[in-house]
């Protein structure tokens, strides 16, 4: 990895403040990530779990959305959705109308495996990895279609939990709430390439 390199955390509401932490720890330099300015330096971006509608809102009103697309549209920024984030990224969101980015050439259905109370825990198998990683799912979309140029990378009793398509990542379930800082790292080593 290069060193000082700089990756956003969009932190207009939800649990951006671990996903900072999960960057510092794998050595890159995490910046939050709240208007179009902030994005200035930055080769990567990560849009953290919360609630889908409250960031696509935000973000519109911020300006951000524009400013992420464009700057992805360059090829200037790499983006991973986790959770509410791969609502904002998604090309279509099957259940609901909201504002959303809808860069990634997915399909998504939000709350697709349960209420807050239905949260849970899940040893995946991800594409590239040598041994399970342990996901927290809260609240989580499914990923029911991706397109010709999408990877799916893990599944969840048979449902898309993880696709990848160049520079854009889509995890259900949060990462960043584990100890396990594999995702963070691969997604930082992307950015140094």
């Amino acid at each position: 990895m290069s060193k000082g390199k700089r990756v956003g955390v969009l932190a207009l509401q939800g649990d951006f403040r671990e996903h900072k932490q999960m960057l510092e720890r794998v050595g890159a330099e995490a910046v939050e990530v709240r208007l179009p300015a902030h994005l200035e330096g930055v080769g990567g971006l990560i849009v953290p779990g919360g609630e889908s509608t409250t960031i696509g809102k935000l973000a519109r009103e911020y300006g951000l959305d524009e400013a992420v697309a464009e700057r992805y549209q360059r090829g200037e920024l790499a983006i991973w959705g986790t959770c509410a984030g791969a609502i904002w990224i998604a090309r279509e969101i099957l259940d609901y109308q909201q504002p959303h980015l809808g860069i990634m050439d997915i399909a998504v259905r939000r709350n697709a495996f349960g209420r807050q109370v239905d949260s849970f825990e899940a040893d995946l198998e991800i594409t590239g990895f040598d041994s399970p990683f342990h996901a927290i799912f809260i609240r989580a979309p499914e990923i029911v279609r991706v397109g010709e140029c999408v990877e799916v990378r893990s599944r969840y009793q048979g449902r898309i939990v993880f696709a990848a398509a160049a520079e854009l990542w889509a995890t259900s379930f949060h990462p960043e709430l584990t100890g396990d800082t594999r995702l963070h790292r691969e997604f930082v080593g992307k950015l140094a390439k």
